[in-house]
Protein backbone atom coordinates (compact mmCIF):
# COMPACT_ATOMS: atom_id res chain seq x y z
CA UNK A 1 0.00 0.00 0.00
CA UNK A 2 1.57 3.28 -1.09
CA UNK A 3 0.79 6.88 -1.86
CA UNK A 4 2.29 8.49 -4.94
CA UNK A 5 3.00 12.16 -5.52
CA UNK A 6 1.70 14.70 -7.99
CA UNK A 7 4.23 17.51 -8.50
CA UNK A 8 4.36 20.27 -11.06
CA UNK A 9 1.39 18.79 -12.92
CA UNK A 10 3.09 15.38 -13.05
CA UNK A 11 2.18 12.18 -11.30
CA UNK A 12 5.11 10.44 -9.69
CA UNK A 13 5.08 6.78 -8.73
CA UNK A 14 7.31 5.51 -5.94
CA UNK A 15 8.73 2.20 -7.12
CA UNK A 16 11.51 1.26 -4.74
CA UNK A 17 14.00 2.07 -2.02
CA UNK A 18 17.72 1.30 -2.04
CA UNK A 19 18.27 -0.48 1.25
CA UNK A 20 21.78 -1.91 1.24
CA UNK A 21 24.99 -2.06 -0.76
CA UNK A 22 25.51 -5.54 -2.22
CA UNK A 23 28.94 -6.84 -3.09
CA UNK A 24 31.87 -4.77 -4.32
CA UNK A 25 30.72 -3.74 -7.80
CA UNK A 26 28.15 -1.08 -6.92
CA UNK A 27 25.04 -3.25 -6.69
CA UNK A 28 22.23 -2.24 -4.34
CA UNK A 29 19.46 -4.32 -2.79
CA UNK A 30 15.97 -3.01 -3.50
CA UNK A 31 12.86 -2.80 -1.37
CA UNK A 32 10.13 -2.95 -4.01
CA UNK A 33 7.02 -0.78 -4.14
CA UNK A 34 5.93 -2.15 -7.50
CA UNK A 35 4.22 -5.34 -8.67
CA UNK A 36 6.28 -5.38 -11.87
CA UNK A 37 9.96 -4.94 -10.96
CA UNK A 38 11.24 -6.61 -14.13
CA UNK A 39 9.16 -4.18 -16.19
CA UNK A 40 10.10 -1.12 -14.15
CA UNK A 41 13.82 -1.73 -13.70
CA UNK A 42 14.74 -2.36 -17.34
CA UNK A 43 18.16 -1.15 -18.59
CA UNK A 44 17.93 2.55 -19.37
CA UNK A 45 15.03 3.25 -16.98
CA UNK A 46 15.64 6.55 -15.17
CA UNK A 47 14.46 7.40 -11.65
CA UNK A 48 14.28 10.59 -9.63
CA UNK A 49 16.03 10.27 -6.28
CA UNK A 50 14.52 11.25 -2.94
CA UNK A 51 17.51 11.89 -0.68
CA UNK A 52 18.39 14.45 2.02
CA UNK A 53 19.33 17.90 0.71
CA UNK A 54 22.85 17.44 2.08
CA UNK A 55 23.41 14.38 -0.13
CA UNK A 56 25.54 14.86 -3.27
CA UNK A 57 22.78 12.95 -5.08
CA UNK A 58 20.10 15.51 -4.20
CA UNK A 59 18.23 16.71 -7.29
CA UNK A 60 19.78 14.02 -9.50
CA UNK A 61 18.42 11.01 -11.33
CA UNK A 62 19.86 7.52 -11.72
CA UNK A 63 19.67 5.14 -14.66
CA UNK A 64 19.40 1.37 -14.44
CA UNK A 65 22.25 -0.62 -15.94
CA UNK A 66 21.01 -4.05 -14.86
CA UNK A 67 18.38 -5.64 -12.63
CA UNK A 68 18.73 -9.11 -11.11
CA UNK A 69 17.16 -11.34 -8.48
CA UNK A 70 19.98 -12.78 -6.37
CA UNK A 71 19.31 -15.25 -3.54
CA UNK A 72 15.69 -14.15 -3.51
CA UNK A 73 16.52 -10.44 -3.25
CA UNK A 74 16.02 -7.77 -5.91
CA UNK A 75 19.32 -6.15 -6.83
CA UNK A 76 19.95 -3.22 -9.17
CA UNK A 77 23.09 -1.86 -10.84
CA UNK A 78 23.04 1.85 -11.71
CA UNK A 79 25.08 3.85 -14.19
CA UNK A 80 27.93 5.69 -12.48
CA UNK A 81 27.73 3.55 -9.35
CA UNK A 82 30.66 1.22 -9.86
CA UNK A 83 31.88 0.26 -6.40
CA UNK A 84 30.64 -0.38 -2.90
CA UNK A 85 31.59 3.10 -1.64
CA UNK A 86 29.44 4.78 -4.29
CA UNK A 87 26.59 2.37 -3.58
CA UNK A 88 26.68 3.11 0.15
CA UNK A 89 26.13 6.78 -0.64
CA UNK A 90 22.72 5.86 -2.07
CA UNK A 91 21.47 3.66 0.76
CA UNK A 92 17.95 4.72 1.91
CA UNK A 93 17.31 6.68 -1.30
CA UNK A 94 13.74 6.34 -2.63
CA UNK A 95 13.22 5.90 -6.38
CA UNK A 96 10.41 7.74 -8.18
CA UNK A 97 9.32 7.64 -11.82
CA UNK A 98 7.04 9.96 -13.77
CA UNK A 99 3.72 8.40 -14.71
CA UNK A 100 1.19 9.72 -17.20
CA UNK A 101 -2.34 10.53 -16.02
CA UNK A 102 -3.63 8.00 -18.55
CA UNK A 103 -1.66 5.22 -16.92
CA UNK A 104 -3.51 3.41 -14.16
CA UNK A 105 -1.88 3.34 -10.71
CA UNK A 106 -0.68 -0.05 -9.58
CA UNK A 107 -2.73 -2.10 -7.13
CA UNK A 108 -2.70 -0.63 -3.61
CA UNK A 109 -1.09 2.59 -4.87
CA UNK A 110 -2.72 6.01 -5.10
CA UNK A 111 -1.60 9.52 -5.91
CA UNK A 112 -1.43 12.09 -3.14
CA UNK A 113 -4.10 14.23 -4.78
CA UNK A 114 -6.50 11.26 -4.79
CA UNK A 115 -6.13 10.79 -1.03
CA UNK A 116 -6.05 14.40 0.12
CA UNK A 117 -9.49 15.54 1.27
CA UNK A 118 -10.92 12.06 1.83
CA UNK A 119 -12.96 11.43 4.97
CA UNK A 120 -11.36 9.11 7.50
CA UNK A 121 -13.93 6.68 8.90
CA UNK A 122 -13.71 4.43 11.96
CA UNK A 123 -16.65 2.20 12.96
CA UNK A 124 -18.85 4.03 10.39
CA UNK A 125 -18.11 7.38 12.06
CA UNK A 126 -16.09 10.13 10.36
CA UNK A 127 -13.18 10.92 12.67
CA UNK A 128 -11.18 13.23 10.43
CA UNK A 129 -10.05 14.22 6.96
CA UNK A 130 -6.76 13.63 5.14
CA UNK A 131 -4.87 16.92 4.71
CA UNK A 132 -1.63 15.58 3.21
CA UNK A 133 0.63 12.55 2.86
CA UNK A 134 4.16 12.45 4.25
CA UNK A 135 6.55 10.11 2.44
CA UNK A 136 9.12 8.66 4.82
CA UNK A 137 11.79 6.08 4.02
CA UNK A 138 10.14 3.39 6.13
CA UNK A 139 6.50 4.05 5.20
CA UNK A 140 3.97 6.66 4.16
CA UNK A 141 1.92 8.56 6.72
CA UNK A 142 -1.58 9.91 6.23
CA UNK A 143 -1.77 13.26 8.01
CA UNK A 144 -5.32 13.59 9.29
CA UNK A 145 -7.11 16.60 10.77
CA UNK A 146 -9.44 15.15 13.42
CA UNK A 147 -13.08 16.18 13.61
CA UNK A 148 -13.49 18.95 16.18
CA UNK A 149 -9.73 19.55 16.34
CA UNK A 150 -8.00 22.91 15.99
CA UNK A 151 -6.79 24.13 12.60
CA UNK A 152 -3.27 22.87 13.34
CA UNK A 153 -4.28 19.58 14.99
CA UNK A 154 -2.87 16.57 13.15
CA UNK A 155 -2.93 12.80 13.61
CA UNK A 156 -0.28 10.70 11.87
CA UNK A 157 -1.75 7.44 10.57
CA UNK A 158 0.69 4.83 9.19
CA UNK A 159 -0.48 4.03 5.66
CA UNK A 160 -0.35 0.25 6.03
CA UNK A 161 -3.09 -2.28 5.35
CA UNK A 162 -3.33 -3.35 9.00
CA UNK A 163 -4.45 0.17 9.97
CA UNK A 164 -5.93 1.36 6.66
CA UNK A 165 -7.75 -1.70 5.26
CA UNK A 166 -9.94 0.20 2.77
CA UNK A 167 -9.38 3.13 0.43
CA UNK A 168 -12.57 3.99 -1.47
CA UNK A 169 -11.81 6.86 -3.80
CA UNK A 170 -15.27 6.74 -5.40
CA UNK A 171 -17.00 7.02 -2.02
CA UNK A 172 -14.58 9.70 -0.84
CA UNK A 173 -13.46 7.87 2.24
CA UNK A 174 -10.73 5.86 3.91
CA UNK A 175 -11.62 3.24 6.50
CA UNK A 176 -9.21 2.95 9.42
CA UNK A 177 -8.81 0.50 12.28
CA UNK A 178 -6.34 2.45 14.42
CA UNK A 179 -4.94 1.36 17.75
CA UNK A 180 -6.63 2.80 20.82
CA UNK A 181 -5.49 6.31 21.60
CA UNK A 182 -4.61 7.39 18.07
CA UNK A 183 -7.67 9.60 17.69
CA UNK A 184 -8.59 10.08 21.36
CA UNK A 185 -6.97 10.39 24.72
CA UNK A 186 -6.97 7.15 26.67
CA UNK A 187 -8.48 7.30 30.12
CA UNK A 188 -5.90 6.59 32.77
CA UNK A 189 -6.56 3.31 34.52
CA UNK A 190 -6.25 3.08 38.30
CA UNK A 191 -3.53 0.86 39.59
CA UNK A 192 -4.59 -1.82 42.13
CA UNK A 193 -2.90 0.23 44.89
CA UNK A 194 -4.82 3.36 43.89
CA UNK A 195 -8.10 1.45 43.79
CA UNK A 196 -7.50 -0.02 47.25
CA UNK A 197 -6.55 3.38 48.64
CA UNK A 198 -9.71 4.88 47.16
CA UNK A 199 -11.86 2.24 48.83
CA UNK A 200 -10.25 2.85 52.22
CA UNK A 201 -10.79 6.59 51.98
CA UNK A 202 -14.32 6.42 50.59
CA UNK A 203 -16.85 8.53 52.55
CA UNK A 204 -18.76 6.51 55.12
CA UNK A 205 -16.21 3.70 55.16
CA UNK A 206 -15.79 1.99 58.55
Amino acid sequence: MAANERTGGRNQLRVGRLVKAHGLKGALKLELYTDDPAGRFVPGAAFTLQVPEASPWHGKTVTVREYRVMNGSSVVFLDGVDDRTAAEGLVKAILWIDQDDAEEPEDDAWYDHQLTGLDVVRDDIVVGRVVRIDHLPAQDLLIVRPVGGSADAEVMVPFVSAIVPTVDIAAGRIVVTPPAGLFEELAEEETPAEAEHGEQDAPGAD
